[in-house]
């Protein structure tokens, strides 16, 4: 008969690994700071389709710059263009948030983390960039 034979390895430096390479670990620092940003969401009206930004406050109903839409009263606050309520708001997230799904992020150079506003400035940038060195080969004779 032959007999099995199973590859010994060390039970200690695999748990060391996965303890390093612990992926709730990294999860939980996500989730943590993505709670932590929640004070700067934007929330859209549904029925007009008005933004509120924190960063930017309200002048019109004297609320200020920075105030969290969670600190608006449920019972005054309206939206100044149709008026209806707060309830009637979803959270559309920063305003400066990375495009694209979140496993996505790692990948590439780290473009993928970019806002759609900086990948266009650096996509078009980069084009005006390269034709202005295919226009200046002309100048050679």
């Amino acid at each position: 008969m032959s007999e099995n034979k199973q590859p010994s390895f060390d039970e200690s430096s695999i748990a060391d690994q996965i303890k390093d390479n612990d992926p709730i670990i990294d999860n939980k620092n996500i989730i943590e700071e993505s709670e932590l940003n929640l004070e700067q969401n934007r929330f859209e009206c549904r029925g007009c389709g008005y933004i509120y930004d924190p960063s930017e406050g309200i002048k019109k109903l004297n609320i200020k710059k920075n105030t969290p839409f969670d600190m608006l009263d449920v019972n005054t606050f309206r939206c100044p263009v149709c008026r209806v309520g707060k309830d009637l708001y979803k959270d559309i997230g920063p305003k400066s948030k990375p495009s694209g799904f979140e496993e996505n992020l790692e990948y590439g150079f780290g473009f993928n983390r970019l806002p759609p506003g900086q990948k266009n400035i650096l996509i078009f940038g980069g084009l005006a960039f390269a034709a202005a060195c295919f226009l200046s080969l002309y100048s050679l004779h």
